[in-house]
């Protein structure tokens, strides 16, 4: 993929990670690719994202995503299982808060992209 091609795109979609402890460099995929399981899996993840994430944090991260159908797909959640330290699935709250809690943070409530409602901890 050539710049040029990112400088005339309709559209862009950038990938990155980012905490209090760093961030990840900023991934772009190429203009009108379809992010499918298989791609998201293959190419954002394996490639991309958690090379990125383990050389910023190590193993000291929990990995966690909303619930686009490629970030939900049975495949995408076995190979997180496998390839990270930690895995919280959408909307397990009560593993999240306990996280947050481990960590000696407060977590004021959380709300869904879904619409679930205001869960305090």
């Amino acid at each position: 993929m050539h710049s040029n091609d990112y400088a005339t795109a309709q559209s862009l979609t950038v990938s990155a990670t980012v905490s209090s402890l760093g961030a990840t460099q900023l991934h772009f995929l190429e203009p009108g690719v379809k992010v499918n399981g298989d791609y998201y899996r293959n190419t954002v993840l394996l490639n991309m994202l958690l090379p990125d994430i383990r050389s910023v944090f190590r193993d000291y991260y929990v990995f966690q995503q909303d619930g686009a159908p490629a970030r939900r797909a049975r495949d995408t959640v076995t190979m997180l299982q496998r390839e990270t330290p930690e895995y919280i699935p959408l909307g397990d709250v009560a593993t999240l808060f306990a996280r947050f809690e481990s960590c000696g943070l407060q977590h004021l409530g959380y709300a869904s992209r879904e619409g679930l409602p205001l869960a305090d901890p």
